[in-house]
């Protein structure tokens, strides 16, 4: 089984990375905060590798950080989790607001997140809350200044986490509110309207 992939990186887009290793190019697929941190194309690349096993395909998910691949194996122990659902979990929330949403019992954070409904918030919390204890969870952010709502800061950090520099993302974020204020408690469609306004 691949655990590990060390070898040159030369392909990589949002939720996906090719990494070449022995003259065998390997497709991953990744997370937002794994890809804004892989190296530019051509560059050696190490990723930590959970290896999935069906009868009709093997598929590989791949993470820079050790923690991140270790709470996706966690993610997908429970009912209804599968490896998509738990990579996009993990480009919502990074690895420590994740674990810190799930200890907290924040539904409302969890449910920001495309595909994880109010039932699977609550399995999430109820299957995980005590298996935690080994990871660290994240610091409180400052939110988005003026500007209140249970997407914002979910927005501001996938924003951040593709690159884009945090004065902007707030920007696009304001002005995203500004237009259509129900946006700021929908982590989806402000996702959208902001990146439409910062590129």
């Amino acid at each position: 089984m691949i655990a590990h992939l060390r070898g040159k990186l030369i392909h990589k887009q949002p939720g996906q990375a090719i990494v070449e290793a022995a003259g065998v190019g390997y497709d991953v697929t990744i997370s937002v905060p794994t890809f804004t941190a892989l190296p530019a194309l051509g560059s050696e690349a190490a990723l930590h590798i959970h290896t999935q096993v069906r009868e009709d395909q093997i598929a590989l998910f791949g993470f820079l950080e050790r923690d991140e691949k270790r709470l996706f194996e966690r993610l997908i122990t429970v009912t209804g989790v599968g490896p998509k659902l738990a990579i996009t979990l993990l480009s919502g929330l990074s690895a420590e607001r994740a674990v810190s949403a799930i200890r907290a019992q924040d539904h409302a954070s969890l449910t920001r997140i495309p595909g994880v409904g109010k039932k699977l918030a609550e399995r999430l919390v109820l299957e995980l809350k005590d298996k935690l204890d080994d990871f660290t969870a994240a610091p409180a952010h400052p939110t988005v200044q003026g500007v209140h709502g249970p997407a914002v800061e979910d927005v501001l950090s996938a924003l951040t986490n593709l690159g884009y520099q945090r004065p902007a993302a707030e920007k696009a974020i304001q002005l995203s509110v500004a237009k259509e204020a129900a946006l700021a408690a929908d982590f989806d469609g402000l996702f959208r309207a902001s990146l439409k306004i910062i590129r």
